[in-house]
């Protein structure tokens, strides 16, 4: 699939981030990103319908979209590519696997996965861009390896999905209860340093304290970065070989439609000039 996505490879990585732009624009958009799967009760969480009809039926589908809806929408974007690679339509090709690698890196956040995803119920206040931005940015290019070899069929997409969200939420309560045992050995000036950031001086994360978390969760981070990748390039192949493994060499022009454009142009006018609606990302 490399002469599909390779040439497209600055597309993908300027447009991953549009479900997150599409937060300031939609406020129906915060729950595909997330879910609360500990409202539901204990792991393995049996008592919430994996099919998203039993799971309204049961709980209604405010409760459920409240709570976060992205196993089932992860399902719903990898039905909308497969067909896309049925049409042969580059552009909405390239525009979805980039929305659906979005959706299911957030699903292999273990914070995604949890009602107390930023440390607000524990006085961890700033712990979501902890885990998923500053140890991968201060570690990520130094010491995480992401080559993960060829992308695998995915013959079951929800069991697939359902055991990655149950991964991510097993994993929260190390996420949260290492941090704060690791608070406990760091005194104030020395877990956080003020560094420069985009032109403004920040309060940030120290680097020892970084380090020293990304020990004590022995490779968490880059563990759910890695079948991240892993499994968003299972999902585009197996989106392409269940469409019939149309003939990619032949894709070569991107035709983005006029209401594609503008959809572009107003994520970024929203993400520049409005505040996230819905729930906070972080």
């Amino acid at each position: 699939m490399m002469v599909l996505y390779k040439p497209n490879i600055q597309f993908l990585s300027d447009h991953a981030v549009d479900p997150d732009k599409r937060r300031y624009a939609v406020a129906a958009e915060a729950p595909k990103h997330f879910i609360d799967i500990d409202f539901y009760g204990s792991y393995p969480y049996k008592e919430l319908p994996r099919k998203y009809e039993d799971a309204v039926n049961k709980f209604s589908e405010d409760t459920v979209i409240a709570q976060g809806i992205v196993p089932w929408w992860i399902q719903i974007m990898e039905q909308r590519l497969t067909s896309a690679f049925k049409e042969k339509n580059l552009a909405k090709i390239l525009k979805l696997s980039a929305e659906i690698g979005h959706y299911i890196a957030d699903s292999h956040v273990p914070l995604h996965a949890s009602s107390n995803h930023d440390g607000q119920l524990s006085n961890q206040k700033g712990i979501h861009g902890f885990w998923e931005s500053r140890v991968p940015e201060l570690l990520a290019e130094k010491e995480f390896d992401f080559m993960i070899g060829k992308a695998s069929y995915i013959g079951d997409i929800p069991g697939y999905v359902w055991d990655r969200i149950l991964e991510s939420g097993a994993a929260s309560d190390t996420v949260l209860k290492n941090e704060a045992e690791l608070t406990k050995q760091f005194a104030p000036d020395k877990k956080y340093a003020f560094e420069e950031r985009n032109g403004k001086v920040v309060r940030q994360y120290s680097a020892q304290f970084t380090t020293a978390y990304n020990q004590m969760l022995n490779g968490m981070v880059e563990r759910r970065m890695r079948l991240a990748i892993a499994s968003v390039a299972g999902f585009w192949y197996t989106a392409w070989v269940n469409a019939g493994q149309p003939d990619l060499k032949t894709l070569n022009s991107v035709a983005f439609t006029e209401e594609d454009i503008k959809e572009f142009e107003a994520l970024n006018n929203s993400w520049r000039n409005s505040v996230s609606k819905g729930r906070a990302h972080e």
